[in-house]
């Protein structure tokens, strides 16, 4: 099964620019991960998966990472 940990799919979708900037937001408790605020960097993300950064939701799948407007 693929996944991407979410530190990576902040990157991948330009909600940061660095790995220590992913790091701060996440444990900022800004991130949710299919409704629940997510703390752990590495958290993995398989497809289906929903993340909200503020009004910014961003939906996991397979071979791309798609963000919803």
């Amino acid at each position: 099964m693929k996944f991407v940990e979410l530190n990576t799919f902040l990157k991948i979708n330009l909600v940061v620019s660095s790995g220590g900037e992913a790091k701060r937001l996440i444990r900022s408790e800004q991130v949710k991960v299919n409704g629940e605020i997510e703390t752990r960097n590495k958290r993995k993300l398989i497809a289906g998966d929903k993340v909200l950064i503020g009004d910014n939701l961003f939906i996991v799948t397979d071979n791309v990472c798609k963000k919803e407007v």
